[in-house]
């Protein structure tokens, strides 16, 4: 176990721990390896769409974990190590911007689940997926609505999926110091708005997007991706 202390939780986290009811679950049916599994990214305008897998051990707890949306930047990074030390399998998968573009994101999202699953090292017998919609496929699937807060799997995926993305950008903030990736991690916000008019995309930009109508021409090529029938629409 990782000698790294996390902070303590704040208040307002105490009462929100998620569970292990879905694991046991599906442990109890004979399935051994489990593997919780979330995405970040899908919603930002520049850098990869990434997804975390993890395999949870049966018989050893960690305390803190949490959905990574309701953590900070501070106490997720603190968290990273003890999970995936605590993790009897972890791994991170991404679709780059120029995948997203050229797959569109449903299959990009399929891509990233894809490459995290067969990076983990092991065969998973069951899937457990924050959300309605189901990006693995092969009917091992559960599907759970708010599994980032209340599947103790889930959550652990989410935070070693945000913490690697918010690295990978934060080291793109130095390439692309206007657009401010380094506080937004390529979401957007009014100085990431700003920074597009004036300069137009930066290279890790997704071009395919619909922010890209509103900007200044400036050479950049725009690229059309396909219609997402999984989702419904473009972006």
């Amino acid at each position: 176990m990782a000698a790294r202390t996390a902070p303590p939780l704040r208040k307002a986290l105490k009462r929100q721990a998620p569970g292990l009811a879905a694991e046991r679950a599906l442990w109890a049916a004979g399935h051994e390896v489990v593997v919780g599994i979330d995405e970040v990214g899908r919603g930002s305008w520049a850098g990869p769409l990434t997804i975390g897998a993890v395999v949870l051990p049966k018989d050893r707890r960690i305390n803190k974990v949490r959905d990574s949306k309701a953590l900070t930047e501070r106490e997720r990074e603190a968290m990273f190590d003890r999970i995936a030390d605590w993790c009897d399998a972890w791994a991170v998968g991404h679709a780059s911007h120029q995948e997203c573009d050229e797959l569109g994101m449903s299959e990009a999202q399929r891509l990233a689940a894809r490459r995290a699953i067969d990076a983990l090292g092991v065969v998973p017998d069951q899937h457990l997926i924050d959300g309605k919609w189901d990006f693995v496929g092969g009917g091992t699937t559960t599907m759970i609505v708010k599994g980032d807060a209340t599947c103790l799997s889930i959550s652990a995926a989410s935070i070693l999926a945000k913490v690697t993305r918010d690295r990978i950008m934060r080291l793109e903030d130095e390439h692309y110091p206007a657009y401010d990736f380094a506080w937004n991690k390529g979401y957007p916000c009014p100085r990431h708005k700003q920074a597009l008019r004036g300069l137009g995309p930066s290279a890790i930009h997704r071009r395919s997007w619909a922010f890209m109508d509103d900007i200044p021409w400036t050479g950049a090529k725009r690229h059309w991706r396909p219609v997402d029938e999984d989702q419904g629409s473009l972006f």
